[in-house]
């Protein structure tokens, strides 16, 4: 049975896989209409035609790599007068690359990691939040990470992102909430059903195995906590959300006995 429209529009970057792909099913399934982003576009098609019919929302598609500030603008503009209809801003597009002290790591990978989770996040919210500011509404929900609060070893250039995140959700709502705009954020652990761990270790399959001996978070557990920060009374802003599954007590210390 379809859920009723709710008549909100929400864009999701990074929609495509892991945590947005989860996000994108849970507002769909929701009645939200959507516009969802990510850089490819085979799969962005596949989830439009698989949602709408599903679900009877509305979907539009926006190809683009958020480090490329050219394309980001190009892409956001094209929306035309729904560019000033987005109510939810959901920055979702990360990654991690790599997993090496500071004194080996490949500087490539740092300013994957920089571009993408600090400066994708800052072009694309440059585009849509002043349209907020000016119907004085909206909301802006960021995945952050656990790693946006403790560090851990070999995490350096990684954490630092995400700590950045931090910083940026708690400083923009100090700029919007005058505006009535509401800011969040949401810090997952560990995370299965994503392709984090793949392309951290630059698809090294047995790298990537880092779930195998604990029960982590899903995809659709976060997808479902963004959805609750979305949808609580104008009243309320829930600013983060820390999530961890029950055998991950912090960044540092895991319950690795198996999945109970």
């Amino acid at each position: 049975m379809r859920k009723p429209k709710t008549n909100k529009l929400v864009l999701i970057t990074g929609a495509t896989a892991g945590i947005g792909y989860a996000t994108t099913k849970v507002f769909a399934k929701k009645g939200y209409d959507l516009i969802i982003c990510g850089r490819r576009k085979v799969r962005l098609e596949s989830i439009k035609i698989k949602f709408q019919v599903k679900y009877g929302i509305n979907i539009k598609i926006l190809c683009f790599d958020v480090r490329n500030k050219k394309s980001v603008k190009k892409a956001i503009s094209s929306l035309g007068k729904m560019q000033n209809q987005i109510d939810i801003l959901v920055n979702n597009a990360g990654l991690a690359k790599g997993k090496d002290p500071i004194f080996a790591g490949e500087t490539e990978h740092w300013e994957a990691m920089m571009n993408t989770n600090v400066m994708g996040l800052l072009y694309v919210t440059r585009l849509i939040s002043p349209f907020m500011v000016e119907r004085k509404e909206g909301h802006i929900i960021n995945v952050c990470s656990s790693a946006g609060h403790e560090v851990y070893p070999n995490g350096n250039v990684y954490c630092a992102s995400k700590h950045a995140v931090n910083a940026l959700t708690a400083s923009m709502r100090l700029d919007l909430f005058k505006h009535n705009v509401r800011v969040s954020q949401i810090s997952p652990g560990h995370v299965e059903e994503t392709e984090f761990a793949r392309v951290r270790f630059d698809g090294d399959k047995n790298k990537a195995k880092i779930y195998e001996d604990f029960y982590p978070l899903t995809a659709k557990d976060v997808a479902k906590s963004i959805h609750y920060i979305a949808t609580q009374p104008k009243h309320i802003t829930i600013q983060d959300i820390v999530l961890m599954g029950t055998q991950q007590a912090s960044n540092n210390f895991i319950n690795r006995s198996g999945r109970s």
